[in-house]
């Protein structure tokens, strides 16, 4: 049994804590700069213990990895780089949920010096729409184009910006602002936030998606050069993207990102009834036909135990503990940095924690 430590007792650290408990082959310690919450957290499931103390301080933080295997961090993002250095110190394994690059970039730099496994950007967009669209790629001859399309939504929307809270309001404004990568023709280049609007249908359902920062991971780094055109996009209800756009553009907010924060917090509810939407698309051929592979995934909040947890809670964190399931199986490399590009699909759909991303009525099995 790997003992594994989960930084952050918010949403989705507790998420990841509950999969792991009750997946059963794992001891869970939980971490986090309160104390307090940490403990909450640890009293809520089996074989889950509560670090007593705050991790803030570094010397504390590496107490609270001795003994792990592996360290998932669950914090906020600004906090990786020194839960990323105090794992290399340790010498464990690293896995975060970040889609902040610059804090990537830092990451990585560890990991070329590290002695354990670092593997970043392991939930839904980067993370999971990773291991989809390799799983498109690889039934290709070749790739004209993909696009990799995520979006976490509230089922019965009811304001204008038809958008409730339902993950890190941080991470939400950061992706709006910064600029986002992607493959024009073939080369890596950076496109504005907030731009190339379109209109896609999934499940029946009219949506519209732009573009937003982080999504698309290490994807486009891999396969400059070999596929034309690859991009990311968030998915949201229509009319989302006019209204983000007056107060990023208009009002000045992209300047102010701290206020908007307080704002969204302050105006906008949180809901626990949403779900996430998994959307990537391929063009390009096979077997000397033009064709076009779609994939699509839908994931809903459930119960784990005896506790409810959200679509997105429950799609980010079964995105890392899969991909942690498979390196403390040794399937993954053990040292340096492990992209997600290197996980694969099928065996990640085969642990414990891809029956949360099969289609209804396909748990256990691999979907198609």
């Amino acid at each position: 049994m790997k003992s594994v430590l989960v930084v952050g007792a918010g949403r989705v650290g507790r998420t990841i804590v509950h999969m792991l408990s009750v997946e059963g082959s794992y001891r869970v310690r939980i971490a986090d700069a309160d104390a307090v919450a940490a403990a909450r957290v640890a009293r809520e499931a089996e074989r889950v213990e509560a670090f007593p103390e705050s991790v803030e301080e570094r010397a504390r933080l590496l107490r609270a990895m001795e003994g792990c295997a592996a360290v998932v961090s669950a914090a906020p993002f600004a906090a990786n780089p020194r839960i990323a250095e105090a794992a290399a110190a340790q010498g464990i394994a690293y896995l975060d949920l970040t889609e902040d690059v610059r804090v990537t970039q830092f990451v990585k730099e560890i990991a070329g010096k590290a002695k354990s496994a670092f593997i970043p950007q392991c939930g839904v967009a980067p993370g999971f729409v990773t291991l989809a669209g390799i799983h498109i790629i690889e039934q290709f001859d070749e790739v004209d184009t993909l696009t990799l399309r995520v979006g976490a939504l509230p089922e019965q929307p009811n304001n204008r910006l038809k958008y409730n809270l339902t993950w890190s309001t941080e991470g939400l404004v950061n992706e709006y602002l910064h600029p986002c990568e992607a493959l024009r023709e073939g080369k890596l280049t950076l496109v504005p936030p907030l731009e190339q609007r379109e209109e896609v249908v999934i499940g029946g359902v009219t949506y519209e998606a732009f573009t937003t920062s982080g999504g698309v991971g290490t994807l486009c780094h891999s396969y400059q050069g070999r596929i034309r055109q690859l991009d990311y996009k968030t998915i949201r209800y229509p009319g989302h993207l006019d209204l983000i756009r007056f107060l990023v553009d208009d009002l000045g907010f992209k300047d102010h990102p701290e206020e908007l924060v307080r704002i969204f917090q302050r105006s906008i509810p949180a809901t626990l009834d949403d779900f996430v939407i998994v959307s990537v698309r391929g063009l390009g051929t096979s077997q000397g036909r033009y064709m076009e592979k779609t994939y699509w995934r839908r994931v809903n909040g459930r119960y784990l135990g005896k506790h409810f947890f959200t679509g997105i809670e429950i799609s980010t964190a079964a995105g890392v503990c899969g991909v942690l399931h498979l390196l403390l199986l040794g399937e993954l490399p053990q040292k340096g940095l492990v992209m997600t590009e290197q996980v694969s699909y099928e065996r990640f759909m085969e642990t414990p924690f891809g029956l949360y991303y099969a289609r209804p009525g396909q748990a256990g099995r691999q979907p198609d």
